[in-house]
């Protein structure tokens, strides 16, 4: 692993006039120094960050920064400019410029050192020292924190004008020099005794005498990338708590982890602060206490103002209201989730809790079918009429549990949908939502409303402030109990009959289609199969084909063999990819692309999550057209599915076998190719050959 800066990496006579051009001319060196593999995709990631919220920070501080598959390794580069560039911060313009890139899910060492780096930018004679610093190499030693001692005896002498400091910060005169008061960033000055007519000093007024032990404060700063302000705010937030003989401990939920504050600690704690702009994690433990909840921002900008508030607070006795538990799917959730992705999440919570149902009750149903026949579904009850020794009562024994299995598919989505959102207090109304989706004939598409709809009702109870003699029984009387009726009242009476109004539309005008523009069918549900590669729309075509295996007919078994089909296309055009040209493929999706032939054969679309999401233009238009190509050939064929699920490993349940598996090697095969053929496409706009490994043209692995 190379240092995180180097001297080749400086540039103090940056010459930059906007901030796009700064953040260039320091890729540049990034890019140089072979760090940056694609310059533009890096750069149109930092615009990306700088547009979530701007960089400047007050004291002459810009800090572009973003996390990027372009970066091999994590890197720091800086600029001073002698005319200052504007970077948004509130003071003006900034002269001393870090750029930081992070690999995507960087390296937590580097990372640890970002941070610290981040705090250093809080202390008057560090940034005093970088505005002295005369040559490259001296300032790379600065940032990297090489010589401490020797970085900050001269940053002493250059900023004071005190020749002969034996050791930094020992013996600093109360009085600094111009030079090096401008330097003091704004926490160090909001630290000073406040003029009586500032927000501080009324603060001050209104504060309650000094207890005989110090008051003491928690804080979280988190920031979307976790690099830089979530630990400016750290800094300065301490800082301000020692100023105002205040306890401050800070807990930094940034990109290299986060270590939770002390139970006991935040049980002892008489007041909280919040600095952040993404969702605080187990914000739960705050609950009941009195809490600033505030930009991450305001913790570098102002933290006098919020220590001074948060005190206020505690000697009004004005708490916060109980903080909803998180949620199952949150409780793993990186900082920069975004509220799209956790609704994904939430929607993935119910549909992997439903799938085994799906699995066991199809598997069931298909095995009935194979034993009995089509007309098993006629069976009488086996509770009324069972014969041991006829394969007709085995075979209705099958198919009467399954089709037991296949009645909790909608009500355990909307439930689990609802638990992923809000904890267990959401699987009572959820059920109960998922259930009248059933009996409204809703369906699949009820039930994934319903769910939403139960999550969020049950997320918007648990805000309310609600009296402590009355929490006990929130969980297990109240919430279950408001929730069920509003969730209720909604699915009878208001939205319930569109849903299912669109739902018969949506299934009318799909089974339109399956007489003589089958092939049409097929390719629309090989489409959404492979549009989003387990994703929701993935599943309503899946839904809707395993929906028609309860009342089976030669469409719906054609319908069923489609889905499937098409749903192995992905996994199995990645495998093939990786094996004929996997120079073009980075050295772990070569190795996801040996588990892909298994998780293709086994009807796992998500086996080309991975590559999707590396590189999601290349890869899923190349998924749809084949999974469509698939879907319309199996069609055309004439073939048929009993199973709901199984890959190849169903074959004996296979109308027209031998078609059946032409369509899926037809299918790869498109597939397989037409990526090839995009990726070797974009290696030769690059400028390089396109045989060339695609980790030197766009670095590593995104997480989904």
């Amino acid at each position: 692993m190379s240092e995180l800066i180097t001297a080749e990496l400086v540039d103090l006579d940056l010459s930059a006039e906007t901030k796009d051009a700064a953040a260039r001319s320091l890729a540049e060196r990034m890019a140089a120094s072979g760090r940056v593999t694609d310059l533009e995709g890096f750069l149109a990631d930092v615009a990306a960050r700088e547009a979530q919220m701007p960089t400047g920070l007050d004291g002459g501080i810009g800090i572009p920064h973003c996390r990027s598959a372009h970066v091999t390794e994590p890197t720091l580069a800086f600029g001073r400019s002698a005319s200052g560039i504007d970077f948004g911060a509130p003071d003006g313009p900034a002269d001393l410029i870090f750029l930081i890139a992070a690999p995507a899910g960087g390296d937590a060492d580097h990372l640890s050192i970002l941070s610290t780096l981040a705090r250093h930018l809080m202390d008057g004679e560090f940034t005093g020292a970088l505005r002295s610093a005369t040559e490259p190499g001296r300032a790379a030693s600065l940032i990297r924190g090489d010589a401490p001692e020797e970085a900050e005896k001269v940053a002493e002498t250059e900023a004071a004008g005190a020749a002969g400091a034996e050791e930094a910060g020992a013996g600093k005169p109360a009085e600094e020099p111009t030079a090096a008061a401008e330097a003091v960033p704004p926490a160090a000055a909001e630290a000073a005794p406040p003029v009586a007519a500032g927000p501080t000093a009324a603060a001050a007024e209104a504060a309650p005498a000094e207890p005989a032990a110090p008051f003491r404060i928690v804080a979280i700063t988190s920031c979307p990338t976790g690099i830089a302000h979530t630990y400016m705010a750290a800094e300065s937030l301490e800082k301000a708590g020692t100023a105002a003989g205040v306890e401050v401990f800070v807990e930094t939920q940034g990109s290299a982890g986060f270590k939770r504050l002390d139970p006991q600690l935040v049980a002892d704690a008489d007041g909280v602060i919040l600095a952040h702009d993404v969702e605080v994690r187990d914000k739960e433990r705050f609950a009941g206490k009195p809490t600033v909840d505030v930009g991450v921002k305001a913790g570098i900008n102002r933290p006098a103002e919020l220590i001074a508030e948060v005190r206020q607070k505690a000697a009004r006795g004005e708490v916060s209201a109980p903080a909803r538990p998180t949620a199952p799917m949150d409780k793993g959730a990186g900082a920069a989730d975004s509220y799209a992705t956790r609704l994904r999440k939430w929607l993935m919570t119910g549909v992997s809790y439903m799938v085994p149902f799906v699995a066991a009750g199809g598997l069931l149903i298909a095995l009935a079918f194979a034993i009995g026949g089509y007309t098993i579904n006629k069976a009488p009850s086996v509770a009324d009429h069972f014969v041991w020794t006829e394969s007709t009562s085995w075979a209705a024994l099958l198919f009467q549990i399954g089709g037991v299995a296949f009645g909790f598919l909608v009500p355990v989505l909307a439930g689990f949908i609802a638990y992923g959102m809000a904890d267990r207090p959401g699987l009572v109304p959820g059920f109960v939502g998922g259930a009248i989706a059933l009996t409204i004939n809703a369906g699949f598409l009820g039930g994934l409303i319903a769910g939403l709809i139960a999550g969020a009702v049950v997320m918007a109870i648990q805000r309310v402030t609600i009296p402590p003699v009355l929490r006990g029984i929130m969980p297990v009387v109240v919430i279950p109990l408001i929730s069920s009726v509003i969730v209720g009242f909604l699915m009878f009476l208001v939205i319930g009959k569109p849903i299912a109004a669109l739902q018969k539309g949506l299934t009318d005008w799909l089974s339109g289609l399956s007489g003589a523009n089958a092939i049409i069918l097929g390719a629309i549900l090989g489409l959404m199969m492979c549009f989003d590669l387990g994703g929701p729309l993935n599943k309503v075509a899946y839904a809707f084909a395993v929906g028609g295996l309860a009342n089976p007919n030669e469409g719906s078994l054609k319908v069923m063999a489609a889905v499937m089909a098409a749903g192995m296309v992905p996994p199995l055009a990645m495998a093939l990819a990786t094996t004929v040209r996997g120079r073009l493929f980075t050295k772990a999706e070569r190795e996801n692309g040996k588990a892909a032939w298994v998780l293709g054969a086994s009807f796992i679309t998500e086996g080309a999550i991975p590559f999707a999401a590396a590189d999601p233009l290349r890869v899923i238009p190349s998924a749809m057209v084949g999974g469509a190509v698939t879907g319309a050939l199996s069609m055309a064929f004439g073939c048929t599915l009993r199973a709901p699920h199984g890959g190849v490993f169903v074959v004996p349940l296979i109308g027209q076998p031998l078609l059946y598996l032409l369509a899926i090697a037809i299918g790869t095969c498109v597939s397989a190719g037409l990526v090839i053929l995009l990726k070797g496409l974009r290696g030769a706009s690059a400028g390089r050959p396109a045989d060339t490994p695609a980790s030197d043209a766009s670095g590593v692995t995104v997480a989904a």
